[in-house]
């Protein structure tokens, strides 16, 4: 949008009058906004507004709202489904909450942090540390992701096994909805039977029903100790085994259990500067850790000890130093297909019921290599909630040919998903790559429900349209 119109150019000077030379930049200053992480979507908008307070959110909304123009809010721009690029057909203003990064309260009595949306996962975890606490959440691009990022996308990473994702953090919420209106939902309360759980809603919809300004967030005990294992399976076919043996010893220790390729392993090691954890070669790996008292550590050696015994793994390694322990983390960080592999793929962020991580992996990579034989699948994930990062390339061969039969790959894949109790959108959300696609996943009663809830908070479509809600059917 190059704000063209008499009215465009009505908003554009009045948002810089409102929110200043800091708080206002002109298209041409935001080039770098205006493209997705994996550079699939490109957009446009009259401009960025970043607020520096919730009152300046809610004028910025109120304003757009009085010309007609839409508002898409951005937080680090690290979501993989493109629902934070402005590319619809109306008037947009981008909005960022970067300048609101200020960290609270973290409350040790309460065990709970407060902190403005714009602060990034990383510094959260970072302020609870300090305080003795554990900010559970954590991903690869902890130091760029945002908590109002986080919120709208209900975010996950290697940690759900034992915390559960974004949901399970959030007490209270502050929400400027689409008419302006703010909604001051910061209670720190565990416990709330006082009627329906507006936070909620605003959990995972995306920026689509009201902007998330400020957090009252769950904060767990740090861990006084923790260790990390990389091993070798015997097979895929003793995943599951493993898992549940690991689940056993001893209960509620394990808070990581990631899925990792040799393909993932080999490129990684060639391209950054990582050292193999191991000279064992396997087809499949998994690293493991365990959190809790001092005596973790005992317990993950006799884990894999027994796990040698009956055969599920045919080698293994416990970090025995930070540096150690870091190098195996950094290497799941790199797994990224973007990042290990470059060029063009096509990307699946799905989540099969844990149990079936063997099956889907069968049936998604002969798909695969029935419709294109020389086509890689490469696969790794979080094996406790069955997140499974899927992606199809073709490092030694011709784009184009990928290119031309990835809508057959992904019909394929998405009905292996569903006839298996999965879903295509595990993290990252729906966006505007999937919406679509949603559509046989869902009873369309279900679609109808989240429609009302849109209209009813947005009833003018105002706040990110053509995210996440599929087209009603033609009627």
């Amino acid at each position: 949008m190059s704000g063209g119109s008499d009215t465009s150019r009505e908003l554009v000077s009045e948002l810089a009058a409102l929110l200043g030379p800091e708080g206002w930049l002109p298209p041409d200053d935001i080039a770098d906004r205006l493209v997705d992480f994996r550079g699939v979507f490109t957009g446009s908008a009259l401009g960025l507004a970043r607020p520096a307070s919730t009152d300046e959110v809610s004028v910025v909304v109120r304003t757009c709202a009085a010309y007609g123009a839409s508002v898409v809010t951005q937080g680090g721009n690290t979501g993989l489904s493109g629902g934070a690029i402005p590319v619809g057909d109306r008037p947009t203003v981008l909005l960022t909450p970067s300048r609101m990064n200020a960290i609270e309260e973290v409350n040790t009595a309460r065990s709970t942090i407060t902190a403005q949306a714009g602060v990034t996962i990383q510094a959260l975890q970072e302020a609870a540390a300090s305080a003795d606490r554990l900010f559970a959440p954590d991903w690869g691009a902890r130091g760029t992701a945002t908590l109002g990022g986080g919120i709208a996308t209900n975010a996950g990473g290697i940690n759900v096994l034992r915390y559960g994702s974004m949901r399970e953090q959030v007490l209270g919420l502050e929400v400027v909805l689409a008419d302006g209106r703010v909604w001051d939902g910061l209670r720190a309360l565990p416990k709330d039977n006082s009627g329906f759980d507006l936070k909620q809603l605003f959990i995972a919809s995306e920026g689509t029903i009201g902007i998330v300004t400020r957090a009252v967030l769950r904060l767990h005990p740090l861990p006084s100790a923790h260790r990390t294992a990389f091993v070798a399976l015997r097979s895929l076919g003793d995943l599951d085994a493993l898992f549940a043996l690991a689940r056993a010893r001893p209960p509620g220790a394990l808070s990581a259990f990631e899925l990792i390729p040799e393909t993932g392993v080999r490129q990684v090691v060639d391209r950054f500067d990582i050292v193999r954890p191991m000279s064992t070669v396997a087809d499949w790996y998994v690293l493991l850790r365990f959190s809790g008292e001092p005596g973790v550590g005992d317990a993950l050696i006799d884990l894999l000890a027994t796990a040698s015994d009956d055969g599920l793994i045919v080698d293994g390694v416990v970090a025995d130093s930070t540096p150690h322990e870091d190098n195996l983390w950094l290497l799941r960080d790199e797994l990224t297909a973007t990042r290990s592999f470059g060029g063009f793929g096509v990307k699946y962020d799905l989540a099969i019921p844990p149990d079936r991580i063997e099956r889907f992996l069968t049936l998604a990579s002969a798909a695969v290599a029935e419709i294109l034989a020389d086509a890689l699948s490469y696969a790794f994930g979080h094996v406790g909630d069955g997140n499974i990062h899927f992606t199809v390339l073709r490092p030694d061969g011709d784009d184009r040919d990928l290119e031309r039969v990835a809508p057959d790959i992904t019909a394929a894949i998405d009905r292996i998903v569903w006839d298996l109790g999965g879903t295509i959108s595990a993290e990252h959300g729906l966006g505007r790559e999937l919406r679509s696609r949603i559509v046989g996943q869902k009873p369309e009663i279900e679609f109808e429900l989240m429609r009302t809830i849109k209209a009813a908070l947005d009833p003018d479509d105002r706040l990110n349209p053509d995210v996440m809600l599929p087209d009603p059917p033609a009627r």
